[in-house]
Formats: structure tokens, C-alpha cells, sequence
């Protein structure tokens, strides 16, 4: 989605989760060349600081919306010929086989069919004794207070079924794991960034919503039974409970890790 509101929302996300996500990528223990795949990079906002945190490492970002890609350039310029963009296909990744050390991909497994597909190439472009890092969402792990109506309700009958319409599905966070498994890798494990509003400043938070809301709204009217007005409804309590100084909201995101064996 090329939508301003998700360029927004990328940046919110990565703001959000990098305090915390950056101190599993440390777990993985580069190599001091380290070669690193980004299967679905966005704006690179990822890229920006991974090169920061792994200063001698080199970093290949893909995806297939080519002004994500210009912004990503743009925005890592200063890292030099480390970190590079290219319009590729996660179905089939353009790539030796055993070439990274680290494969990632991260808040795409949820919008595509047939996700264990794209854990393949993963797999196939990896070395051996290589990871892979995979941020898998999953709708059904946010909950908010106080709300004035039943925010479950909306995830459920709105965007999951919704998704569940175009062959996706926006609980595969929970799903990730067994597929690796299925894969013969090695040391799955199951993480979790926890984006609450105790952990991430409100207005942060609240953010990632709004870019949400700019972003889905119409599709969800036009796809679901919700009217217009109760999808603004529905955003209006969720967010209200993100700014509420006495409130409480969480968004648990699924990341799963993996070994490849050898």
C-alpha cells in the first residue's frame, strides 16, 4: 500500500518496537560482515537502524512498491553502498541459495496468501546456521480500556473477515511458528513486542491508530457490515483509550525466530 497513511504508519511502528526489537537482533550474533535480506522493507526504516546498530554489516531491501523503495534510498543515503533497495518478488526471491545471514520480514506475512511460501524462499536464501526474524501480526491480540462499545467486535467482524475475503489472514502471528516447524528449522521461538501504553509514549501509539484509520477505513466499510459511522466510532474509542492518562491499551506483536540446520 502505497497510501501516505502507511508511510506514516511505518515510521509510528518502527518508533514504537525498536527499543525492544532492537535487543533481539542482537541475540542473533552477526557475523562482522554480515549479509542481511529485508523481504517486504517499506521505507527502510528498519534498514536505518540496523545499519547503525551493525556498522559493518551490508543490507538488501525488497519490496514491490517502488516509491516505498525511492524513500528508503533517501532516507539511508548516509550508509553508503552497505544498504540497497530493489523491487523484488517475496514469492520468489532473486537470490543464491545459502547467501544471508539473516532473513527478514516484518509486518507482511498477515497481508499475503499463502505466507509459508514466502517462509520458503526465506529458508532457501539463508545459510546455513543463518536466522531468520519474522514480525507476524496478529488482529486479535489488542485490547484497550476503558471503551465505550466492544473493540473485539470490530477486529474480528471488520478487518480479519475482511482479509479472510482475499485469501489472508491477519491471525497468522500465532500460526508462524508451526509453519517453521514444518520447515525443519531449528530453535523456533516465539518473542513478543509488547506496544503499550506503558512501554511506548501514548502519542506514539495513538499514531500507528490514527495512520490505521486514514489508511483502512473505507475498505473496511465497503468490504464489512459496518456503516461509516461506526468504523469512526470503533477508531474514536480505541484511540480515546491510547490517550486516556488513565487508561490502558497493548498491542502484542508475534516475532518468531528460527535456525536454519547446519
Amino acid at each position: 500500500m502505497a497510501d501516505e497513511s502507511m508511510v506514516r504508519n511505518l515510521a509510528h511502528q518502527t518508533e514504537a518496537v525498536w527499543p525492544q526489537e532492537s535487543q533481539l537482533f542482537l541475540r542473533y550474533h552477526l557475523p562482522e560482515q554480515a549479509q542481511v535480506l529485508d523481504v517486504g522493507c517499506g521505507t527502510g526504516e528498519l534498514e536505518n537502524r540496523l545499519a547503525t546498530l551493525f556498522t559493518t554489516a551490508s543490507f538488501t531491501g525488497i519490496d514491490i512498491i517502488e516509491p516505498h523503495l525511492v524513500r528508503a534510498r533517501e532516507l539511508c543515503a548516509p550508509h553508503g553502498d552497505r544498504v540497497r533497495f530493489e523491487v523484488g518478488d517475496a514469492f520468489a526471491l532473486g537470490y543464491e541459495d545459502n547467501h544471508y545471514d539473516l532473513t527478514i520480514c516484518r509486518h507482511m506475512l498477515q497481508s499475503i496468501p499463502n505466507p509459508e511460501e514466502v517462509l520458503a524462499e526465506m529458508v532457501r536464501v539463508t545459510k546455513p546456521g543463518g536466522h531468520l526474524h519474522v514480525l507476524a501480526e496478529d488482529y486479535s491480540m489488542m485490547y484497550f480500556h476503558p471503551v465505550s462499545q466492544d473493540t473485539d467486535e470490530f477486529w474480528l467482524k471488520g478487518p480479519v473477515q475482511f482479509a479472510e475475503g482475499t485469501g489472508t489472514d491477519l491471525r497468522n502471528g500465532r500460526k508462524v511458528p508451526s509453519m517453521l516447524m514444518a520447515l525443519e528449522l531449528e530453535d523456533v521461538w516465539m518473542d513478543y513486542l509488547i506496544v503499550d501504553t506503558m512501554r511506548v509514549p501514548r502519542e506514539t501509539f495513538a499514531q500507528i491508530w490514527e495512520a490505521w484509520r486514514d489508511g483502512y477505513s473505507d475498505a473496511i466499510v465497503e468490504h464489512t457490515e459496518f456503516t461509516q459511522e461506526q468504523v469512526a466510532n470503533y477508531w474514536k474509542t480505541m484511540i480515546a483509550a491510547i490517550r486516556n492518562p488513565k487508561g490502558y491499551a497493548v498491542w502484542h506483536i508475534p516475532v518468531i525466530s528460527a535456525r536454519i540446520p547446519g
